[in-house]
């Protein structure tokens, strides 16, 4: 077996060039929007978590960003906790929650679907974290119409 001669790795060290940014740092021009739609469960992937990250860097870029929670995406805007609502029951329990909200905060729009809250997920709309807007399941195909007519970055997230 040969004899590792690097040294090992220590906290703190950096193991990639994490301050190069390669492509321009892109802006809204004056009234673009973005939409992000979610199709995916809460806590079966990163990718929840990764996108409402995008949604807010799209906010802080200038978009007038909007994230759709749709058939299983609408697990994301539920409030949970344990044994109270509000209280993590483990770490990292409440990002989906804390995420949404800094992203309202931040002034980005929030839709659930009502039909995937009930009839998928056997939620109301009293369910949702504070901010979301409930909408009817023909609104699902018209919040993307409408942002693909206003010529608007879309990005479709589906996980199975």
């Amino acid at each position: 077996m040969p004899a590792v001669t690097h040294p090992k790795h220590q906290i703190g060290d950096s193991l990639v060039d994490y301050e190069e940014k390669v492509f321009e740092d892109v802006q809204a021009e004056p009234g673009e929007k973005a939409l992000i739609t979610f199709h995916t469960v809460a806590f079966e992937g990163s990718i929840g978590l990764v996108n409402l990250l995008q949604g807010k860097r799209l906010l802080r870029k200038g978009f007038d960003t909007s994230i759709l929670l749709y058939g299983p995406g609408v697990t994301l805007g539920l409030m949970r906790g344990f044994p109270k609502l509000g209280d993590e029951a483990f770490p990292g329990h409440q990002n989906y929650s804390a995420q949404l909200k800094a992203f309202m905060d931040e002034g980005g729009k929030v839709y659930a679907c009502r039909f995937a809250l009930q009839a998928l997920y056997g939620h109301g709309e009293g369910a949702l974290q504070e901010g979301i807007t409930p909408i009817a399941p023909q609104d699902v195909l018209d919040i993307v119409l409408l942002h693909r007519r206003d010529g608007a970055f879309i990005l479709d997230t589906w996980t199975l």
